[in-house]
Protein backbone atom coordinates (compact mmCIF):
# COMPACT_ATOMS: atom_id res chain seq x y z
CA UNK A 1 0.00 0.00 0.00
CA UNK A 2 2.51 2.42 1.23
CA UNK A 3 4.41 1.34 -2.19
CA UNK A 4 1.59 1.99 -4.37
CA UNK A 5 1.25 5.71 -2.90
CA UNK A 6 4.41 6.18 -3.08
CA UNK A 7 3.92 5.07 -6.71
CA UNK A 8 0.98 6.94 -7.59
CA UNK A 9 3.06 10.26 -5.97
CA UNK A 10 5.43 9.37 -8.55
CA UNK A 11 3.11 8.99 -11.19
CA UNK A 12 1.76 12.48 -10.28
CA UNK A 13 4.82 14.28 -9.33
CA UNK A 14 5.83 13.91 -13.77
CA UNK A 15 2.30 15.27 -14.42
CA UNK A 16 2.60 18.53 -12.17
CA UNK A 17 5.66 19.01 -13.37
CA UNK A 18 5.05 18.45 -16.77
CA UNK A 19 1.80 20.50 -17.02
CA UNK A 20 4.10 23.77 -15.18
CA UNK A 21 6.85 23.07 -18.31
CA UNK A 22 4.16 22.74 -20.55
CA UNK A 23 3.33 26.30 -19.62
CA UNK A 24 6.49 27.88 -19.26
CA UNK A 25 7.19 26.26 -22.66
CA UNK A 26 4.45 27.53 -24.71
CA UNK A 27 4.79 30.68 -23.21
CA UNK A 28 8.41 31.31 -24.14
CA UNK A 29 7.94 29.51 -27.25
CA UNK A 30 4.76 32.33 -28.19
CA UNK A 31 7.02 35.30 -27.16
CA UNK A 32 9.96 34.07 -28.89
CA UNK A 33 7.64 33.58 -32.51
CA UNK A 34 5.95 36.85 -31.44
CA UNK A 35 9.27 38.83 -31.44
CA UNK A 36 10.60 36.82 -34.65
CA UNK A 37 7.55 38.68 -36.34
CA UNK A 38 8.67 41.80 -35.11
CA UNK A 39 12.09 41.53 -36.29
CA UNK A 40 13.39 41.68 -32.52
CA UNK A 41 15.57 38.91 -33.22
CA UNK A 42 17.86 39.13 -30.44
CA UNK A 43 15.40 38.70 -27.65
CA UNK A 44 13.81 36.06 -29.72
CA UNK A 45 17.15 34.25 -30.14
CA UNK A 46 17.12 34.01 -26.78
CA UNK A 47 13.43 32.99 -25.60
CA UNK A 48 14.19 30.27 -28.20
CA UNK A 49 17.06 29.08 -27.14
CA UNK A 50 15.71 29.04 -23.57
CA UNK A 51 12.59 26.79 -24.37
CA UNK A 52 14.42 24.44 -26.72
CA UNK A 53 17.05 23.65 -23.02
CA UNK A 54 13.66 23.58 -21.06
CA UNK A 55 11.65 21.22 -23.64
CA UNK A 56 15.05 18.84 -23.91
CA UNK A 57 15.39 18.26 -20.12
CA UNK A 58 11.98 18.15 -19.34
CA UNK A 59 10.27 15.77 -22.04
CA UNK A 60 13.85 14.71 -24.08
CA UNK A 61 15.36 15.22 -26.99
CA UNK A 62 12.71 13.17 -29.17
CA UNK A 63 9.68 14.91 -28.01
CA UNK A 64 7.45 16.77 -30.45
CA UNK A 65 8.13 20.12 -28.56
CA UNK A 66 11.56 20.25 -28.81
CA UNK A 67 11.02 19.65 -32.68
CA UNK A 68 9.18 23.12 -32.31
CA UNK A 69 11.71 24.88 -30.75
CA UNK A 70 13.92 23.43 -32.90
CA UNK A 71 11.96 24.88 -35.56
CA UNK A 72 11.86 27.61 -34.11
CA UNK A 73 15.07 29.05 -33.12
CA UNK A 74 15.49 28.05 -37.11
CA UNK A 75 13.35 30.34 -38.41
CA UNK A 76 15.34 33.47 -36.24
CA UNK A 77 18.52 32.41 -37.22
CA UNK A 78 16.96 31.88 -40.81
CA UNK A 79 15.69 35.86 -40.65
CA UNK A 80 18.97 36.71 -39.72
CA UNK A 81 20.74 35.26 -42.36
CA UNK A 82 22.53 32.48 -40.18
CA UNK A 83 21.94 29.73 -42.51
CA UNK A 84 24.37 27.58 -41.69
CA UNK A 85 23.10 27.51 -38.00
CA UNK A 86 19.26 27.48 -39.12
CA UNK A 87 20.19 24.03 -41.96
CA UNK A 88 20.91 21.76 -38.98
CA UNK A 89 17.86 22.46 -36.47
CA UNK A 90 15.48 22.13 -39.49
CA UNK A 91 17.29 18.97 -39.87
CA UNK A 92 16.88 17.50 -36.82
CA UNK A 93 13.30 18.98 -36.14
CA UNK A 94 12.43 16.90 -39.53
CA UNK A 95 14.07 13.82 -38.62
CA UNK A 96 12.42 13.89 -35.34
CA UNK A 97 8.80 14.75 -36.92
CA UNK A 98 8.94 11.79 -39.53
CA UNK A 99 10.29 9.42 -36.31
CA UNK A 100 7.32 10.70 -34.15
CA UNK A 101 4.05 11.05 -36.54
CA UNK A 102 5.83 9.39 -39.67
CA UNK A 103 7.02 10.61 -42.98
CA UNK A 104 3.21 12.09 -44.67
CA UNK A 105 2.22 13.97 -41.70
CA UNK A 106 1.43 17.87 -42.49
CA UNK A 107 4.54 18.72 -39.65
CA UNK A 108 6.74 16.95 -41.78
CA UNK A 109 5.58 18.72 -44.84
CA UNK A 110 6.10 21.56 -42.75
CA UNK A 111 9.80 20.86 -41.75
CA UNK A 112 10.43 19.68 -45.18
CA UNK A 113 9.51 23.38 -45.98
CA UNK A 114 11.19 25.38 -44.04
CA UNK A 115 14.19 23.09 -44.57
CA UNK A 116 13.75 24.12 -48.67
CA UNK A 117 13.38 27.52 -47.85
CA UNK A 118 16.79 27.43 -46.21
CA UNK A 119 18.36 26.34 -49.09
CA UNK A 120 16.74 28.60 -52.24
CA UNK A 121 18.05 31.31 -49.52
CA UNK A 122 21.31 30.17 -50.54
CA UNK A 123 20.88 29.01 -54.34
CA UNK A 124 20.79 25.47 -53.81
CA UNK A 125 17.71 25.16 -55.91
CA UNK A 126 18.30 21.41 -56.83
CA UNK A 127 18.38 20.84 -53.17
CA UNK A 128 15.14 23.04 -52.59
CA UNK A 129 12.98 21.47 -55.46
CA UNK A 130 12.21 18.06 -54.30
CA UNK A 131 11.91 19.36 -50.89
CA UNK A 132 8.89 21.41 -52.02
CA UNK A 133 7.62 19.04 -54.24
CA UNK A 134 7.78 16.39 -51.36
CA UNK A 135 5.85 18.84 -48.90
CA UNK A 136 3.40 19.87 -51.16
CA UNK A 137 2.42 15.91 -51.98
CA UNK A 138 2.05 15.31 -48.29
CA UNK A 139 -0.12 18.59 -47.96
CA UNK A 140 -2.05 17.13 -51.11
CA UNK A 141 -2.43 13.50 -50.12
CA UNK A 142 -3.22 14.39 -46.06
CA UNK A 143 -5.30 17.76 -46.39
CA UNK A 144 -7.02 17.26 -50.06
CA UNK A 145 -6.08 19.30 -53.12
CA UNK A 146 -7.93 22.69 -52.51
CA UNK A 147 -6.85 22.91 -48.93
CA UNK A 148 -4.99 26.11 -48.18
CA UNK A 149 -1.75 24.79 -47.13
CA UNK A 150 -2.16 22.97 -50.55
CA UNK A 151 -1.88 26.91 -51.50
CA UNK A 152 0.92 28.01 -49.66
CA UNK A 153 2.88 25.32 -50.77
CA UNK A 154 2.25 25.75 -54.15
CA UNK A 155 3.30 28.98 -54.05
CA UNK A 156 6.43 28.51 -52.32
CA UNK A 157 7.49 25.83 -55.17
CA UNK A 158 6.52 28.94 -57.66
CA UNK A 159 8.57 31.32 -55.76
CA UNK A 160 11.61 28.54 -56.51
CA UNK A 161 10.40 28.72 -59.90
CA UNK A 162 10.77 32.81 -59.94
CA UNK A 163 14.35 32.59 -58.59
CA UNK A 164 14.96 30.65 -61.85
CA UNK A 165 13.24 32.71 -64.30
CA UNK A 166 11.27 29.79 -64.94
CA UNK A 167 7.95 32.08 -65.53
CA UNK A 168 5.86 30.14 -67.21
CA UNK A 169 5.82 26.89 -64.38
CA UNK A 170 5.77 29.37 -61.60
CA UNK A 171 2.67 31.49 -62.91
CA UNK A 172 0.74 28.26 -63.23
CA UNK A 173 1.43 27.12 -59.77
CA UNK A 174 0.60 30.56 -58.52
CA UNK A 175 -2.63 30.35 -60.75
CA UNK A 176 -3.49 27.98 -58.98
CA UNK A 177 -2.93 29.03 -55.53
CA UNK A 178 -4.98 31.70 -56.23
CA UNK A 179 -7.65 29.73 -57.21
CA UNK A 180 -7.26 27.43 -53.93
CA UNK A 181 -7.77 30.80 -52.10
CA UNK A 182 -10.73 32.44 -53.57
CA UNK A 183 -12.49 29.03 -53.30
CA UNK A 184 -11.35 28.75 -49.57
CA UNK A 185 -11.93 32.39 -48.57
CA UNK A 186 -13.68 34.40 -51.28
CA UNK A 187 -11.96 37.08 -53.78
CA UNK A 188 -11.37 39.54 -51.23
CA UNK A 189 -9.53 37.56 -48.48
CA UNK A 190 -5.36 39.10 -47.79
CA UNK A 191 -4.43 35.58 -48.69
CA UNK A 192 -5.90 36.51 -52.32
CA UNK A 193 -4.11 39.78 -52.11
CA UNK A 194 -0.59 38.11 -51.40
CA UNK A 195 -1.40 35.97 -54.91
CA UNK A 196 -2.25 38.87 -56.87
CA UNK A 197 1.00 40.61 -55.98
CA UNK A 198 2.75 37.37 -56.85
CA UNK A 199 1.39 37.01 -59.98
CA UNK A 200 2.17 40.74 -60.53
CA UNK A 201 5.60 40.17 -59.86
CA UNK A 202 5.99 37.57 -62.81
CA UNK A 203 4.05 40.03 -65.09
CA UNK A 204 6.90 42.90 -64.07
CA UNK A 205 9.61 40.37 -64.72
CA UNK A 206 8.24 40.63 -68.15
CA UNK A 207 7.89 43.72 -68.89
CA UNK A 208 3.85 43.47 -68.74
CA UNK A 209 3.60 46.65 -66.70
CA UNK A 210 -0.04 47.35 -67.78
CA UNK A 211 -1.19 44.01 -65.96
CA UNK A 212 1.08 44.38 -63.08
CA UNK A 213 -0.28 47.44 -62.10
CA UNK A 214 -3.56 46.24 -62.07
CA UNK A 215 -2.94 43.07 -60.23
CA UNK A 216 -0.78 45.10 -57.49
CA UNK A 217 -3.67 48.07 -57.35
CA UNK A 218 -6.07 45.25 -56.74
CA UNK A 219 -3.75 43.40 -54.16
CA UNK A 220 -3.67 46.70 -52.44
CA UNK A 221 -7.38 47.55 -52.44
CA UNK A 222 -7.92 44.30 -51.07
CA UNK A 223 -5.48 44.66 -48.22
CA UNK A 224 -6.94 48.30 -47.20
CA UNK A 225 -10.64 47.07 -47.13
CA UNK A 226 -9.58 44.20 -44.89
CA UNK A 227 -6.93 45.26 -43.06
CA UNK A 228 -7.23 49.04 -42.90
CA UNK A 229 -5.10 51.14 -44.37
CA UNK A 230 -2.37 51.12 -41.77
CA UNK A 231 -1.64 47.74 -42.07
CA UNK A 232 2.04 46.10 -42.82
CA UNK A 233 0.57 44.20 -45.39
CA UNK A 234 -0.92 47.70 -46.85
CA UNK A 235 2.48 48.66 -46.33
CA UNK A 236 4.17 45.58 -48.58
CA UNK A 237 1.38 46.50 -51.54
CA UNK A 238 2.42 49.75 -51.46
CA UNK A 239 6.04 49.05 -51.66
CA UNK A 240 5.43 46.50 -54.38
CA UNK A 241 3.74 49.20 -56.68
CA UNK A 242 6.12 51.73 -56.20
CA UNK A 243 8.86 49.35 -57.30
CA UNK A 244 7.18 49.17 -60.67
CA UNK A 245 6.48 52.93 -61.04
CA UNK A 246 10.19 53.03 -59.87
CA UNK A 247 11.19 50.65 -62.70
CA UNK A 248 9.39 52.59 -65.22
CA UNK A 249 10.85 56.20 -64.56
CA UNK A 250 7.72 56.91 -62.67
CA UNK A 251 9.05 59.11 -59.95
CA UNK A 252 6.55 61.27 -58.93
CA UNK A 253 3.96 58.29 -58.49
CA UNK A 254 6.32 56.07 -57.23
CA UNK A 255 7.73 58.97 -54.20
CA UNK A 256 4.30 58.91 -52.37
CA UNK A 257 3.58 55.26 -52.28
CA UNK A 258 7.05 54.89 -50.83
CA UNK A 259 6.83 57.29 -48.20
CA UNK A 260 3.55 56.16 -47.11
CA UNK A 261 4.87 52.57 -46.79
CA UNK A 262 7.47 53.99 -44.97
CA UNK A 263 5.17 55.29 -42.23
CA UNK A 264 2.85 52.58 -42.07
CA UNK A 265 6.30 50.17 -41.25
CA UNK A 266 7.70 52.71 -38.95
CA UNK A 267 3.93 52.79 -37.08
CA UNK A 268 4.15 49.00 -36.99
CA UNK A 269 7.21 48.17 -36.47
CA UNK A 270 8.76 51.16 -34.60
CA UNK A 271 12.04 53.21 -36.91
CA UNK A 272 14.99 50.37 -36.11
CA UNK A 273 13.30 47.64 -37.72
CA UNK A 274 14.59 45.75 -41.25
CA UNK A 275 11.65 45.82 -42.81
CA UNK A 276 11.45 49.72 -42.27
CA UNK A 277 15.52 49.44 -43.53
CA UNK A 278 14.36 47.70 -46.40
CA UNK A 279 11.84 50.97 -47.01
CA UNK A 280 14.31 53.54 -46.68
CA UNK A 281 16.82 51.91 -49.05
CA UNK A 282 14.00 51.41 -51.75
CA UNK A 283 13.62 55.31 -51.52
CA UNK A 284 16.89 56.29 -51.28
CA UNK A 285 17.33 54.34 -54.58
CA UNK A 286 14.96 56.05 -56.21
CA UNK A 287 16.43 59.20 -55.18
CA UNK A 288 19.61 58.04 -56.53
CA UNK A 289 17.93 57.13 -59.66
CA UNK A 290 16.84 60.49 -59.93
CA UNK A 291 20.16 62.30 -59.17
CA UNK A 292 19.07 63.76 -55.84
CA UNK A 293 22.44 62.03 -54.24
CA UNK A 294 21.91 64.30 -51.11
CA UNK A 295 18.55 63.30 -50.33
CA UNK A 296 19.30 59.72 -51.12
CA UNK A 297 23.10 59.18 -49.29
CA UNK A 298 21.23 59.84 -45.49
CA UNK A 299 18.62 57.57 -46.23
CA UNK A 300 21.03 54.78 -47.63
CA UNK A 301 22.97 55.70 -44.68
CA UNK A 302 20.15 55.10 -42.00
CA UNK A 303 19.10 51.66 -43.28
CA UNK A 304 22.85 50.32 -43.07
CA UNK A 305 22.91 51.58 -39.21
CA UNK A 306 19.56 49.88 -38.81
CA UNK A 307 20.43 46.86 -40.34
CA UNK A 308 23.76 46.62 -38.80
CA UNK A 309 22.33 47.10 -35.40
CA UNK A 310 19.41 44.64 -36.00
CA UNK A 311 20.41 41.76 -38.54
CA UNK A 312 23.96 41.72 -37.82
CA UNK A 313 27.07 43.00 -40.21
CA UNK A 314 27.14 40.19 -41.93
CA UNK A 315 23.36 39.84 -42.58
CA UNK A 316 22.54 39.13 -46.89
CA UNK A 317 20.00 42.21 -46.30
CA UNK A 318 23.52 44.32 -45.01
CA UNK A 319 24.77 43.62 -48.34
CA UNK A 320 22.57 44.54 -50.01
CA UNK A 321 21.95 47.86 -48.44
CA UNK A 322 26.26 48.35 -48.56
CA UNK A 323 25.55 48.27 -52.47
CA UNK A 324 23.06 50.35 -52.67
CA UNK A 325 25.52 52.87 -50.58
CA UNK A 326 28.09 52.18 -52.71
CA UNK A 327 25.52 53.05 -55.68
CA UNK A 328 24.83 56.42 -54.50
CA UNK A 329 28.62 57.42 -54.23
CA UNK A 330 29.53 55.88 -57.84
CA UNK A 331 27.02 58.09 -59.05
CA UNK A 332 28.77 61.20 -58.24
CA UNK A 333 32.11 59.96 -58.91
CA UNK A 334 33.39 59.28 -55.72
CA UNK A 335 35.18 56.13 -56.16
CA UNK A 336 37.18 56.06 -53.09
CA UNK A 337 34.21 56.13 -50.88
CA UNK A 338 32.31 53.32 -53.10
CA UNK A 339 35.21 50.59 -53.74
CA UNK A 340 35.11 49.49 -49.90
CA UNK A 341 31.51 49.42 -49.58
CA UNK A 342 31.74 46.95 -52.82
CA UNK A 343 34.35 44.95 -51.46
CA UNK A 344 32.30 44.61 -48.28
CA UNK A 345 29.18 43.70 -49.82
CA UNK A 346 30.58 40.97 -52.03
CA UNK A 347 32.70 39.71 -48.99
CA UNK A 348 29.57 39.14 -46.86
CA UNK A 349 27.39 38.15 -49.67
CA UNK A 350 30.45 35.61 -50.58
CA UNK A 351 30.05 33.75 -47.15
CA UNK A 352 26.51 33.99 -46.81
CA UNK A 353 25.36 32.63 -49.57
CA UNK A 354 28.38 31.23 -51.82
CA UNK A 355 30.85 32.17 -54.58
CA UNK A 356 27.86 31.41 -56.62
CA UNK A 357 24.86 32.99 -55.87
CA UNK A 358 22.82 35.09 -57.76
CA UNK A 359 23.13 38.12 -55.33
CA UNK A 360 26.99 37.82 -56.11
CA UNK A 361 26.81 38.28 -59.82
CA UNK A 362 24.74 41.51 -58.85
CA UNK A 363 26.96 42.78 -56.80
CA UNK A 364 29.83 41.89 -59.49
CA UNK A 365 28.10 43.82 -62.13
CA UNK A 366 27.86 47.03 -60.30
CA UNK A 367 31.13 46.79 -59.33
CA UNK A 368 32.17 46.08 -62.06
CA UNK A 369 30.86 49.14 -63.28
CA UNK A 370 32.89 50.87 -60.85
CA UNK A 371 36.09 50.12 -62.73
CA UNK A 372 34.53 50.71 -65.74
CA UNK A 373 33.42 54.58 -64.82
CA UNK A 374 37.36 54.91 -64.06
CA UNK A 375 38.95 53.27 -67.31
CA UNK A 376 39.72 50.31 -65.46
CA UNK A 377 38.72 47.90 -68.24
CA UNK A 378 40.73 44.84 -67.36
CA UNK A 379 39.40 44.41 -64.09
CA UNK A 380 35.90 45.53 -65.37
CA UNK A 381 36.07 43.00 -67.85
CA UNK A 382 36.83 40.19 -65.25
CA UNK A 383 34.01 40.98 -63.38
CA UNK A 384 31.56 41.31 -65.85
CA UNK A 385 32.33 38.08 -67.29
CA UNK A 386 32.28 36.34 -63.40
CA UNK A 387 28.98 38.16 -62.60
CA UNK A 388 27.92 36.71 -65.75
CA UNK A 389 28.88 32.94 -65.60
CA UNK A 390 27.36 33.01 -62.16
CA UNK A 391 23.81 33.96 -63.93
CA UNK A 392 23.92 31.88 -66.64
CA UNK A 393 25.12 28.70 -64.21
CA UNK A 394 22.46 29.56 -61.43
CA UNK A 395 19.84 31.36 -63.62
CA UNK A 396 20.13 29.96 -67.21
CA UNK A 397 21.46 32.13 -70.15
CA UNK A 398 18.06 33.26 -70.94
CA UNK A 399 17.75 35.39 -68.12
CA UNK A 400 16.16 38.63 -67.84
CA UNK A 401 19.44 39.61 -65.92
CA UNK A 402 21.55 38.47 -69.18
CA UNK A 403 20.88 41.36 -70.80
CA UNK A 404 21.27 43.78 -68.40
CA UNK A 405 24.63 41.96 -67.89
CA UNK A 406 25.38 41.68 -71.49
CA UNK A 407 25.03 45.43 -72.38
CA UNK A 408 27.85 46.41 -69.81
CA UNK A 409 29.66 43.83 -71.85
CA UNK A 410 29.07 44.61 -75.00
CA UNK A 411 29.71 48.59 -74.24
CA UNK A 412 33.30 48.12 -72.98
CA UNK A 413 33.93 46.00 -76.04
CA UNK A 414 32.67 49.20 -77.79
CA UNK A 415 35.19 51.11 -75.78
CA UNK A 416 38.06 48.93 -76.29
CA UNK A 417 37.79 48.70 -79.86
CA UNK A 418 36.05 45.33 -80.02
CA UNK A 419 33.11 46.24 -82.48
CA UNK A 420 32.34 43.01 -83.78
CA UNK A 421 32.20 41.30 -80.28
CA UNK A 422 30.15 43.62 -78.92
CA UNK A 423 27.85 43.33 -81.84
CA UNK A 424 27.25 40.30 -81.15
CA UNK A 425 26.63 40.93 -77.21
CA UNK A 426 24.10 43.27 -78.30
CA UNK A 427 22.45 40.89 -80.59
CA UNK A 428 22.21 38.21 -77.81
CA UNK A 429 21.31 41.20 -75.27
CA UNK A 430 18.30 41.50 -77.67
CA UNK A 431 17.14 38.15 -78.29
CA UNK A 432 17.30 37.40 -74.78
CA UNK A 433 14.71 40.33 -74.08
CA UNK A 434 12.68 39.10 -76.82
CA UNK A 435 12.72 35.66 -75.12
CA UNK A 436 11.34 36.72 -71.81
CA UNK A 437 8.80 39.00 -73.08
Amino acid sequence: MKKGMLLLILCLMPLIGCATYRNEWRSLTDEAMSLYQKGEYDRAEELAEKALVIADTAVGPEHPDVAESLNTLGLIYHAQGEYAKAEPLYKRALAMAEGAVGPDHPYVASCLNNLAEVYRAQARYTEAEPLYERSLAIKEKTLGPKHPSVATGLNNLATLYCDLAEYTQAESLYERSLAIMVEAFGPDHPEVATCLSNIALICESRGEYDRAEQLYKRSLMINEENLGPEHPNVANSLNNLAELYREQGRYSEAEPLYERSLDIWEKAFGPVNPTFATGLHNLSRLYCDQGKFAQAEPLSMRALEIVEATLGPEHPNTAIVLCGLAEVYRNQDEYAAAEPLYERSLTITEQALGPDHPNVAHILHYFALLYYDQGQYTEAERLFERSMTIVENTLGADHPKMAEYLDSMADLYSNTGREKEAEVLEQRAEATRTATR
